[in-house]
This record gives C-alpha cells, structure tokens and sequence, in this order.
C-alpha cells in the first residue's frame, strides 16, 4: 500500500485558486515551504496531510516539528473539542492545567519543578531572558552561531544567522560564540584532539569582549534552524561548568527538541545535565500554541520576575491550549513514543546513511530520535553548500511524488511525527530517494573536479 497518492499536478487548481487568493491579502513573509508548496491543506491524520485536490502526502514536515502526535489523533481531537465546549480563554486556575503543571513537573529533568506558560517561541525566550536577569542580577547574555531562538527584537541578538541582517539595532549585552558544529569547526579543529576548543574560546570571549555581568548562556541542545546539528557528546557539560564558573544561568532552548522528538524526553538528558531553566514549546500542544519554561525552584522564585503578573502573559495557559498540552503529554506517555522516537529515528538514519555514498553532494546525515538533518554540499573537500536551485529541484521532486519535507534549502530537515510508523518512513525515504536521483545528474554536471 502507498501511503502518498498524488492525482495529477501539484499545485493543483483549487489549491492555486485558495493560495491566489490568499496572497491578495496576507502579508509577504510567509513561512518559505508554504510560498513554495502553494498547497492548500484540507485535512490530516497521523503522518498524512490531504490537499483540497484529493493528493495525499507523507509529512515530514509537521509545522517544524509542532504536530508530534501526528495529525488529528483521536485522544488529542476529543480534549480539544471537550474543553471547547466549556471554556477557551482565562487566567483563573483549571483542572487541565492544575493536571499539567504537575505531570511537566514530573516528567521534567532533575529539579525544574516549576513551570509557567507563554504563547509563543520567542515571547518564552525573552521571559527566560527576564529570569536570568532577575536572578543573577546580570545583564548580559551569549549565543551561538547557528542558533535561533525567535523574531521578536528582544530575541534577535542572540540569532547566529542573516534573518537578522537589517534589523537592528539589536538588544544591548549579547554576544555570540561559535557552537560545536565539528563538520564546519570555526576554529578549524578536528573533535576529540580539539578537547572542546569552541569552549574555551568562549571563555576568553566572555573574558574580552564582554563587560563580565553574563546572566545566561542560551543554547539548543540540537541546533534545529541551522540543520539539527548534533554537538558531540559532553558539550552542554562543558557550557554548564562555564555557566557556573560565570555565576551564569544556562538556558536549554528545547522548542524543538522537546517531549521525545531526539528520542529523549528532553535533549539535554542526552549529555545527562539539568539546565537551570528549560524553554518548552512547539509540539507542547501538538497543534495549538502554548510554550513555556521549567524552572529550577530557587530560580523561579526571583523577582521581579516572580511578582504578581510579572511571570504571566495574557494567553499563557489559556485553557483550552492546556488541555491539547494535557492531551499530548499523556499520549506521549501511554502510547511510549520517546522510545518509539529513538527506535524510528534509528531506523531512518540507517537507511538514510547509504546517502553520502550513492550521492556525492551530501556532506552529512545527522540526527537524534526523529530530529533528522542532511546536508548538501557543492564540494566535500570545502564543504560549501550546494546551491538552492537545485534544492529547491529536489523539493519539488519530492511534492510530486507525495512528500512535505524541509529539503528547499542545503540544510535539509526532517521532522516526522513521534507516532509515524515503519511503513509510512520507509515510503517517505524511498520518495525522498526518487527526487535525489531525479536531479542527481544534473547536479554532478556542474560539480567540481579535483
């Protein structure tokens, strides 16, 4: 049985007709693989969207990795509904998030027993930033090149990308060291004789560059927008001893990462440390927006971050937001999907590593659990990226054939549903084979000689 079925065209009419005429009106900026797609999205279940044509297609796209329980799964559809038809909106206490708070609080690493709620990535990264500030009293913050922590302007400094190029002025008092990507070293070291060079050249950034009030290191786990890469094993120790050594917070930004996408139930459980404070959110609600923080009890208690209203946001916790949280959580739990992510994730990246070998262009295949990336490369002995002509070929090979992927850029991204099963990725892969070689040839014409 194939799981993708593409009827005819993709666009096809109707989805053009919903898209047209949406762009008349929507604002440009919106998210890329949608301005590429053009789909118009009917219904979904599990790992399968459906357009509005009738074309069904395997998603390992999942609104960047939001829809961790897939699409429309029934336990999720009934919370939802319920809590609907009772209330939607309030700051008061509800059962469902009396129940959650307690079940994040167990489920958490070590003791972040405390937790509050945001709506959105960026909006809980900034409410960190307020924490730290609050606690340590500092003022100061670093990131990492290839980090990306949200769009708000509080936010924007600590993006180790061009998103933010012509938008500044950014916030004052933060910096931005090199992360632990080992394929593209910044210092030009090779992991393990490097014995964590980046980390100590942090050290001597705090040490030069900075006024020395550093309130927090923010790091992912995995850095998910600059292709799920994946830092060798012991580095968030090492950013842990340097935070202390600092008098610094460490901030795990597990948006992505997070309730059993690398296979963990938090990524940071991989190099077996317990930030200071955890920034949760994406697949939380698995499809509602709800984010938020854990937080270490003697952290969470500082103010003013912790006075009356200073914590809080107006659609934080929303109830019926918690209730697809509650839902999610649960299902993640009863059904064992963080093991179940590490069995598929492993799965797919065994089939997967035949890649760099039929392919000369894929400089990498990475990942943890189902956080999966693979890189394009113009050239393995530089490492350059291929260039997005032909990703976006390859992106589009992909969609006619009946695959939603983030593979439109070099850095290429897979997030399928914790629930997706054996069949469903293997089908996805082979789709995702068929557009490589479909633009394979045209790709080595033009590759370098050496």
């Amino acid at each position: 049985m194939r799981w993708a079925r593409v009827r005819g065209p993709v666009p096809g009419p109707r989805s053009i007709q919903w898209f047209q005429q949406e762009q008349a009106y929507i604002a440009p900026g919106i998210p890329s693989i949608a301005l590429y797609a053009q789909l118009a999205i009917a219904r979904g279940e599990g790992a399968i969207v459906e357009d509005v044509d009738g074309n069904r297609f395997i998603d390992f796209f999942t609104g960047v990795g939001v829809a961790l329980l897939g699409h429309a799964h029934p336990k999720w559809v009934r919370a939802v509904q319920e809590q609907a038809a009772r209330i939607a909106v309030g700051s008061f206490t509800t059962q469902a998030r009396a129940e959650l708070v307690r079940l994040l609080s167990e489920i958490a690493p070590g003791d972040l027993q405390r937790v509050q709620f945001y709506s959105g990535g960026a909006e809980a990264v900034e409410a960190a930033l307020r924490l730290a500030k609050s606690y340590t009293k500092k003022r100061e913050f670093l990131g990492f090149w290839g980090g990306f922590h949200g769009k708000t302007g509080g936010v924007l400094g600590l993006v180790g990308d061009p998103f933010k190029h012509e938008l500044g002025p950014l916030m004052p008092g933060t910096y931005l060291t090199p992360y632990a990507d080992c394929y593209h070293c910044a210092l030009g070291q090779t992991f393990p004789d490097c014995q964590f060079a980046c980390v100590e050249f942090l050290r001597q950034k705090v040490l030069v560059e900075t006024t020395n009030d550093l309130a927090a290191i923010v790091v992912e786990p995995i850095q998910g927008t600059a292709g799920n890469i994946v830092p060798p094993p012991g580095y968030l120790q090492r950013l842990q001893t340097c935070a202390r050594e600092l008098g610094a917070l460490l901030i795990c930004d597990e948006s992505i990462t997070g309730f059993g996408r690398t296979g963990k139930m938090f990524a940071c459980e991989h190099d077996a440390i317990v930030p200071d404070v955890v920034v949760i959110g994406k697949g939380l609600g698995g499809g509602l927006p709800i984010t938020g923080l854990l937080i270490r009890e003697e952290v969470a208690h500082a103010r003013p971050f912790a006075n009356p209203s200073g914590s809080s946001s107006s659609f934080g916790g929303n109830p019926l937001s918690v209730a697809a949280a509650l839902a999610t959580v649960r299902v993640i739990l009863e059904e064992d999907l963080v093991a179940h992510a590490a069995r598929m994730g492993q799965f797919m990246l065994d089939r997967l590593a035949v890649f760099p070998e039929r392919y000369p262009f894929v400089g990498r295949v990475q990942g943890r659990g189902l956080m999966i990336g693979i890189e394009l490369v113009a050239d393995r002995r530089t490492r350059a990226p291929l260039d997005s002509r032909w990703t976006r070929q390859i992106f589009d090979e992909c969609l006619r054939r009946g695959l939603i992927a983030m593979v439109y850029r070099p850095n290429m991204r897979l997030y399928p549903p914790l629930t997706v099963t054996e069949a469903i990725a293997e089908e996805g892969i082979a789709i995702l084979q068929e557009a490589f070689d479909a633009v394979a040839d045209r790709i080595l014409a033009e590759a370098p000689s050496h």
